[in-house]
């Protein structure tokens, strides 16, 4: 059997029962060394394809769903596990052909011709490792509500795919995200795990009962059917501002969309301050002070103002 059959010189040629059977018929010696690697070829190639899409890709799909998979997770692999069959089918059709010197030399063109792809492809092939990080840490998921860029982007995880991640922000907008754009920086899940913390720092006057405003705040958030009571509401003294003192409030949410994030805030917000003006707290106005001199003068004189100790 050969791939490359020898010209008619008189040299013994070694055909297969295929290539003896077109020789037989009249075809010739080497038009039926040629046909019969042509006919291995495709024989070979679609054995071998057919049998991994028959059996391969289907075992891999099985074992994907009984390791619980993202479905997310199942797309690329299952793209690369027919690719690898399409390469193998090929590979294994070049050699039950017996095109073996002519297999080495398309891959040495190859290897050439990835290396070339590879210079001019550096942000595709970026994004791509990206994408595999993201599958193998999981910092988010499809549904997830993500923030990155230090909070300049936010939205919800419509799909991920090995090159880019597809994003509706909460202006409906479908941001088209490179992968490489998300594992570069922090990327912050507010709602990892169902359940959003949220939280607000209300000022109080220095001359104001800190015990009796805590109490409101978390009386207030209680009171509130959207706030959950596990994990319960608290309140910490976080800053002694220039004019006043920073209580922070921190309350749990249950798996918002960011519409209720913005509401349910607003809401427990303005309880909080009809409450404080009921009970006299006053939440003061920033202070603004004035530092240097201030000249006042025109062509023949001038005076300073400078201001008071």
């Amino acid at each position: 059997m050969t791939g490359f059959p020898l010209q008619e010189t008189g040299v013994e040629t070694n055909l297969g029962p295929i290539g003896s059977a077109l020789d037989e018929a009249g075809l010739g010696t080497t038009l039926a060394g040629t046909l019969e690697g042509v006919i291995l070829f495709v024989l070979g190639f679609v054995a071998v394809y057919a049998l991994g899409r028959a059996v391969v890709l289907p075992f891999l799909e099985r074992t994907f769903d009984r390791r619980d998979l993202d479905e997310h997770a199942q797309k690329p692999l299952v793209l690369v596990a027919r690719i690898s069959v399409l390469f193998v089918a090929v590979a294994a059709a070049f050699g039950v052909a017996d095109y073996g010197d002519f297999l080495v030399s398309m891959a040495g063109i190859a290897a050439a011709g990835a290396f070339a792809i590879g210079l001019a492809m550096q942000n595709v092939i970026s994004n791509f490792v990206a994408g595999v990080f993201i599958y193998t840490d999981k910092p988010f998921r499809i549904g997830d509500w993500i923030e990155w860029d230090d909070g300049t982007y936010s939205g919800v995880v419509e799909d991920i795919s090995l090159r880019v991640t597809r994003v509706r922000t909460f202006d409906n907008e479908l941001l088209t995200v490179p992968n490489s754009a998300l594992t570069s920086g922090v990327i912050k899940n507010p709602v990892e795990a169902d359940n959003l913390r949220l939280k607000f720092v209300f000022g109080i006057g220095y001359g104001d009962d800190i015990e009796q405003a805590t109490d409101i705040i978390v009386e207030e958030a209680r009171n509130h059917p959207e706030i959950l009571e596990d994990p319960a509401p608290s309140v910490r003294l976080t800053e002694l501002g220039d004019s006043d003192v920073g209580l922070q409030s921190r309350i749990w949410i249950a798996d918002p969309s960011r519409a209720d994030f913005v509401r349910i805030r607003g809401e427990y917000v303005t309880a909080v301050k009809e409450r404080f003006d009921e009970a006299g707290i006053d939440i003061p106005y920033p202070v603004r002070t004035l530092e240097g001199g201030l000249s006042l003068g025109s062509e023949t004189s001038q005076s300073v103002v400078e201001p008071a100790e």
